[in-house]
């Protein structure tokens, strides 16, 4: 692989991996994702082989956050990168905005395939990950809470609480506390989450603001329960800490697959779409335990049972949470939510 750094992108890396180089090669794209260890779990899972059997060429540039970039791009009227993996809700505003290209599912059938919840007019689901109930094995034994009613229930539950800094899945986790069910959330009643916030707020240590920092927490012994991201949790038991956690009532989440507006590659691109969402290719991805985005992964025999029972989009585990809407987020009521989250933090 060849690397060279890119200049004016806030990026960090862009490489070129196929059969020919960049320089060579017939067709090529560039595909954006968030670097480290999970781009080069990409790489060896879906990158490498979708670049061979198309018979590409696919630099690789990472960053964060593509958001900004996305927008500089598209407006400058000659974007740069192709394909870009970004939190489904970045495609989704994208495609409103006129910053994502529509996408054609004529010529992407593997994502056609995918349930129509995991899948826009302008993104496929690439990976999952969910926002789930965690807790300290030492302080519960046995008996540890499984739903967010069980958060809530300080006098059952007593312990030290921490939950994101963030609207996002915390609104949703209020809600199912109040007792609504996890297939009835959208629209979110916001009046409701944020009365329903109130109540557990003086009982939360710590409000998160990073993935790290909620491991550490769990690791460290700081909190007996928080949300936290599943493989975040995972990571930490693998290291020896006492903690646990439970898909009941998890927040089912997910990056996704989108191109940008005016993409240099527009045509090879959808082909590396519908190639990067093969059951195969996906069920190869050796990520830290977050799912596969597309289902039928589970069903060619190459995620063993007890290697899926671990994943949060396992067909069983999914079953238990609540499907995150980025439609609704990225809607101008989710948009005054995330806008009025910051208020109830002030207060």
């Amino acid at each position: 692989m060849t690397m060279k750094r890119t200049i004016g992108l806030g990026c960090v890396l862009l490489g070129a991996i196929g059969l020919t180089s960049a320089a060579d090669a017939a067709e090529q794209i560039t595909f954006v994702s968030q670097g480290g260890a999970y781009q080069q779990a990409q790489t060896v899972a879906i990158l490498d082989p979708a670049a061979k059997k198309l018979g590409i060429t696919i630099n690789q540039d990472s960053i964060p956050d593509a958001w900004p970039a996305i927008k500089t791009q598209v407006g400058s009227g000659k974007p740069i990168w192709d394909v870009v993996d970004t939190p489904t809700g970045n495609c989704l505003r994208g495609g409103e905005q006129g910053l994502i290209e529509k996408l054609d599912f004529s010529k992407i059938p593997n994502g056609a395939a995918m349930p129509e919840a995991y899948r826009s007019p302008y993104s496929v689901s690439y990976e999952f990950y969910s926002s789930v109930l965690s807790y300290s094995q030492k302080t519960f034994p046995k008996d540890a809470p499984n739903s967010w009613a069980d958060f809530w229930d300080v006098k059952k539950f007593p312990g030290r609480r921490a939950l994101r800094n963030h609207p996002f899945a915390t609104l949703e986790a209020a809600l199912m506390a109040d007792g609504v069910a996890p297939d009835q959330l959208y629209p979110l009643d916001v009046d409701r989450a944020f009365k329903k916030l109130e109540e557990i707020k003086p009982h939360i240590t710590v409000w998160w603001t990073s993935g790290a920092q909620s491991a550490q927490l769990l690791n460290d012994g700081e909190v007996d329960m928080e949300m936290a991201w599943n493989g975040r949790v995972s990571a930490v038991a693998k290291e020896g800490a006492k903690v646990a956690f439970t898909y009941n009532q998890g927040i089912l989440q997910s990056t996704s697959l989108c191109i940008l507006k005016g993409a240099p590659n527009l045509e090879t691109a959808m082909k590396f779409l519908n190639e990067a969402v093969d059951p195969v290719h996906q069920a190869n991805l050796p990520h830290i335990d977050y799912g596969p985005g597309n289902p039928k992964a589970f069903e060619t025999g190459v995620v063993k049972p007890e290697r899926a029972a671990q994943l949060p989009s396992e067909p069983a585990n999914a079953a238990k949470q609540a499907l995150m809407s980025y439609a609704w987020w990225s809607s101008p009521a989710g948009e005054a939510a995330e806008k009025r989250w910051a208020s109830f933090m002030q207060k």
